[in-house]
């Protein structure tokens, strides 16, 4: 069990991402000294939103740049800390051309270079990592294989592969990698964060992010034929960057967290932004059958292998544990959504067909 002081700086590695810039303002807005870490400092353009947060805000905070392939170079970042929230993980599900370098590398490497880091600053004493669903299971099929039929803390994903679904292997790997390397020593102890599908909205006009490019799709006729009845577990981004903070300062937390308010589809989630905002949209009206996918699969940059494990499969999961050991309350998908999509409006980010 840590005690983490409050008045001590935190460190946020990743921090122009979308769920790190969320815990990033709530830190400041608090009071706290925040490091962040972002790969290129010359590019402002990343990160100048927390710059402006932290004018407004009564906390501090100082860049670093850090690479997460570089031993060593969250060294600088980590000095003083003594609560290390490690975010940085690249986010694609499609169009990779070397799954390797772009996905597993950076999350492995990079978890053990930043906990490497925490070891020799002397001074960590937790760190909060966010892991992911996908760590917890990577075919929704792998749910009929579980205990009643529900994901919890206890199962981990031993379906994905290099080959099949590369990004759910990442976060799998990284995490039994932190885990790993917890064991090696008794200077700082570890929690991990384990969220669904992030939606919700952005601090910045970035559109790089599949949660946000997603939800754009909704509305610019991607889907106007139609969309996959492909289930996720849904959360708030918001209530994302608080379980992280609840994490870092809640002394008896430990373990893993499923952080998920609730499932939904594709098309569940289309309905629900056609009945918010209407027919100005094209949002999917129907769903795409299975067998239709199946078959268009190659085409659309699927495999069918992926559409028969997952399509018309729903997730069933049990959020007790960060409901109880974090006291989350989690946003309802409907009001996540809304926030979510007049904030792409207001940006300009999907405009009225």
């Amino acid at each position: 069990m840590k005690t983490i002081e409050k008045t001590k700086p935190v460190l946020v590695t990743g921090g122009s991402g979308y769920i790190a810039s969320w815990i990033i303002k709530l830190l400041l807005e608090d009071g706290h000294t925040v490091h962040t870490t972002v790969r290129n400092k010359v590019q402002q353009n990343k990160y100048g939103h927390l710059v402006d947060i932290a004018k407004k805000s009564k906390g501090d905070l100082k860049i670093f740049e850090a690479d997460l392939l570089k031993v060593g170079g969250f060294d600088e970042a980590t000095a003083g800390c003594e609560l290390v929230m490690h975010t940085a993980s690249p986010f694609f599900i499609n169009g990779l051309k070397d799954a390797r370098k772009e996905l597993i590398e950076p999350a492995k490497s990079g978890t053990r270079n930043v906990l490497e880091s925490a070891n020799r600053s002397k001074t960590v004493k937790r760190v909060v990592l966010t892991s992911s669903m996908a760590a917890i299971y990577g075919d929704n099929k792998d749910v009929l294989s579980t205990p009643n039929g529900i994901l919890t803390e206890d199962v981990w994903n031993t379906s994905s592969s290099i080959s099949h679904q590369p990004y759910s292997f990442s976060k799998t790997i990284a995490e039994k990698e932190a885990w790993e390397m917890v064991e090696k020593q008794d200077q700082w102890d570890l929690v991990t964060i384990n969220p669904g599908f992030v939606l919700g909205p952005s601090l910045t006009k970035r559109t790089d992010s599949t949660s946000i490019s997603t939800i754009i799709q909704m509305a610019d006729g991607t889907f106007k034929s139609g969309a996959p009845e492909l289930w996720f577990g849904i959360v708030d981004v918001r209530d994302v960057a608080k379980a992280h903070i609840k994490a870092g300062y809640t002394p008896e937390a430990k373990g893993r967290h499923i952080t998920c308010n609730e499932s939904a589809s594709f098309y569940s989630m289309a309905q629900i932004l056609r009945k918010q905002f209407g027919s100005d949209y094209p949002f999917p009206k129907s769903k795409v059958p299975k067998a239709l996918i199946w078959l268009i699969a190659p085409k659309a940059g699927l495999t069918r292998k992926f559409v028969l494990k997952n399509i018309g499969i729903k997730l069933n999961f049990d959020n007790t544990k960060s409901r109880r050991e974090l006291g989350m309350d989690y946003i309802p998908i409907d009001k996540t959504l809304k926030d979510q999509f007049e904030q792409l409006v207001e940006d300009g980010l999907v405009v009225k067909k």
